[in-house]
């Protein structure tokens, strides 16, 4: 797998920002995520886009993070808070999400950030399963969905 920066509006992460936002409107018939995100957000230093593309040039898993301050949404300092993870459906159990899960969390310690942390839902329990084997505990819940009972939130220390 070879994992490659590139810009939140590069096409293939629009492209596979497009796939994952189906997928959660397929799970929770809301739409997609509603969280504002904008290109801005991922970039150095204050972030990062990563996409992993396979052999043949495809893109084939995606995952990002931006920095997040003590706010009214419940972040602390030092936070980087990680948005986008996916793998399209053909390359799911080969472990790229768990590869992209550690460039990502490298990323943001090199960048100085404390702390990674997510939100998820309780209809992704593969994600939820990656993270809880990966070291991430629950934690307060941030961010948009933090007020909805399928939310779930985690932490770790980086």
């Amino acid at each position: 797998m070879n994992i490659q920066r590139v810009p939140f509006d590069h096409p293939d992460a629009v492209r596979l920002n497009d796939q994952v936002q189906a997928e959660y409107h397929l799970r929770y018939g809301d739409g997609g995520d509603a969280t504002a995100l904008d290109a801005a957000h991922f970039e150095p230093p204050k972030g990062v886009y990563l996409i992993a593309y396979d052999e043949d040039g495809r893109a084939v898993a995606t995952g990002g993070w931006r920095s997040q301050d003590a706010n009214g949404e419940g972040h602390e300092d030092g936070d980087a808070e990680l948005k986008r993870m996916f793998v399209i459906d053909a390359m799911r159990g080969r472990g790229l999400a768990r590869r992209m899960l550690a460039a990502l969390e490298d990323d943001a310690r090199a960048a100085g950030r404390v702390r990674m942390v997510l939100e998820t839902g309780t209809k992704q329990p593969e994600a939820i399963a990656l993270y809880a084997s990966s070291g991430y505990e629950p934690c307060v819940k941030f961010g948009y969905y933090r007020e909805y009972e399928s939310s779930r939130c985690y932490a770790k220390p980086l």
